[in-house]
């Protein structure tokens, strides 16, 4: 079989619904500001309902990446739950208009396609609420040989591992991946999720994981370290590759005995910061995967991301690579 696909995600399929709301209304609805609350399907469309103005679009972090790495000319395909339904059916339409390879079909039984209301205040602070729903049902029947492919890098969320099978289907994305020499990449998404699943995490990055692609908060949870220093001495022991990113401070890219330290781009105004880790991935990649050398890729993935947030939304347009080319 062959595959010219460079990036395939593996996540939880979510669409974004962003709209624009003051302090006034996370108060009305009771949501601490710069917050992510789960809440179930009565209590989405009761939020959804007290919204103004929303624009909705494929979203989920992976899938966020997924959708950058296309706009930045990459092929790219998906592999994430929907349910048949309208949401659903955004999600399908605005992935594959970018023409990332949707690989399941949405499902006619089930719970609702997966939301997050992004709520974003004057000063770009996001608050999120969100309704997993049909990303939950995500199963190891749904990664085969078929689905997957041979992509160059398979990257898996690490959202994934709190799905009842999530655990089994990463097992088998990374079993796949090594027959087909395929490479690894893992998001860890956040310091929590890095929390309940640190065991299990540090196992796949001893054992199948190529790239680790995270914050530095998230790092230190999964070395279990308490300072920048502490990290950057544990990361000595691992082979893997690490692109950390730091926020205000840039970020630092690890690999053996290279390491890359990239510096952030002031910017006037931060207009929404949703994202700006999901772009700075898709950077990366986009430049590992066409063997542009660390610094390069380091580079991509900040132009990519100093970008997203100077705009609603964490969704990389089409141009930006020629508009990071020309400068």
């Amino acid at each position: 079989m062959t595959d010219s696909t460079k990036l395939l995600g593996i996540s939880n399929a979510i669409v974004d619904v962003l709209a624009q709301v003051d302090e006034e209304f996370l108060t009305k609805i009771g949501a601490p500001r710069g917050s992510m609350t789960l809440i179930d399907e009565a209590r989405a469309h009761e939020i959804y309902d007290m919204m103004g103005p929303a624009t909705e679009m494929s979203g989920g972090s992976v899938a966020n990446t997924v959708a950058g790495f296309a706009n930045l000319g990459g092929k790219a395909a998906y592999i994430g739950r929907v349910k048949d339904d309208q949401l659903g059916e955004i999600f399908r339409h605005d992935m594959r208009s970018l023409g990332v390879d949707v690989r399941l079909q949405p499902a006619t039984d089930g719970s609702p396609t997966a939301r997050c209301h992004v709520l974003i205040e004057p000063d770009g602070q996001r608050t999120m609420q969100t309704y997993l729903g049909a990303c939950t049902e995500l199963k190891v029947s749904d990664v085969t040989p078929e689905t997957v492919g041979q992509p160059a890098v398979i990257l898996l969320e690490g959202y994934v591992w709190d799905i009842a099978e999530g655990p089994a289907l990463a097992a088998a994305a990374m079993a796949i991946a090594k027959r087909n020499g395929s490479k690894v990449a893992l998001s860890l998404s956040d310091s929590f999720c890095v929390q309940r699943h640190r065991d299990a995490f540090h196992a796949a990055v001893q054992g199948g994981v190529d790239i680790v692609v995270a914050d530095e908060d998230e790092v230190a949870a999964l070395l279990q370290t308490s300072s920048h220093e502490e990290t950057m001495a544990a990361l000595a022991g691992y082979d893997n590759l690490f692109a950390m990113t730091r926020s205000e401070k840039g970020s630092v890219i690890v690999y053996g005995d290279e390491i890359v330290t990239q510096l952030a781009t002031r910017v006037e105004k931060i207009v929404d910061t949703t994202g700006a880790g999901d772009a700075y991935t898709a950077g990366f990649l986009y430049g590992w995967t066409a063997n542009m050398p660390l610094k390069e890729c380091a580079k991509l993935g900040t132009y990519c991301a100093t970008r997203v947030i100077q705009q609603v939304g964490g969704r990389i347009e089409p141009g930006l690579m020629d508009d990071y080319l020309a400068n």
